[in-house]
């Protein structure tokens, strides 16, 4: 039986595409239409995932990492903007952050977990300031304590190495083969979380093609409600 849950934030306690819709439909009204958002939003968090790992390591700051996702994939869509209306739109894409909410769903899900007495855990990688205003924003509190929030900017070490997995393997005391984590990530919450002998469910709301990799998911989903029937 399954003791513990751990969670990633972005695109899985809440659905990441809406402020960023937000954003691009007020940056980019003209070079991004609608029914494009999702491809721009993708291509957005690929440039962001290639230089996450230089951001970590202090090569690059995180200011030089929010310009470099939004040129590229602005260039990817064939126009180009400049550092300031890069920066226009992050700051754009974090206003329209402090609107968000746990999705519906989850939020049945933490409370039945809740209720159940199961330990809750978040981890999450980026900064950890604009990572904890998310968390204050969604309210996590009511399901997380404090001391069961992880952020790989306050840890030192972030998804998927197998550093930060066993970090909270000591702080939280758990039981890897009774832990469960869920995530958005393939490469970051599926691979991390089973290389550190952990179960995992990929929350693969993008429709990303399956990788082939050593490590796979227990459980691969594409909407937010089928966790509630792996749980049942």
């Amino acid at each position: 039986m399954i003791e513990t849950i751990v969670f990633d934030v972005d695109d899985t306690l809440y659905d990441q595409l809406g402020p960023f819709r937000t954003a691009t439909l007020k940056l980019f009204p003209e070079q991004i239409k609608e029914g494009h958002i999702p491809k721009f939003y993708l291509s957005n968090r690929k440039y962001s995932d290639i230089a996450f790992d230089r951001a970590v390591r202090g090569e690059i700051t995180q200011r030089d990492l929010q310009i470099y996702r939004v040129k590229e994939a602005c260039r990817e869509f064939g126009f180009t903007i400049d550092d300031e209306k890069a920066m226009e739109f992050q700051q754009t894409y974090v206003g329209a952050q402090k609107e968000i909410e746990v999705d519906p769903v989850m939020v049945k899900l933490l409370d039945k977990f809740l209720a159940q007495g199961k330990q809750l855990a978040v981890l999450t990688n980026g900064e950890s300031n604009h990572q904890m205003m998310k968390i204050k924003q969604l309210r996590l509190n009511r399901w997380f304590p404090e001391e069961n929030l992880f952020i790989s900017g306050s840890v030192g070490h972030a998804k998927p190495t197998i550093e930060i997995f066993n970090h909270l393997e000591n702080k939280l005391n758990l039981n890897k083969e009774k832990t469960m984590f869920i995530g958005d990530s393939f490469e970051n919450d599926v691979v991390g979380a089973k290389n550190a002998g952990w179960k995992a469910i990929w929350l693969n709301r993008r429709q990303h093609p399956v990788p082939t990799n050593a490590f796979q998911a227990d459980y691969t989903i594409s909407e937010s409600s089928e966790v509630l029937n792996i749980f049942e």
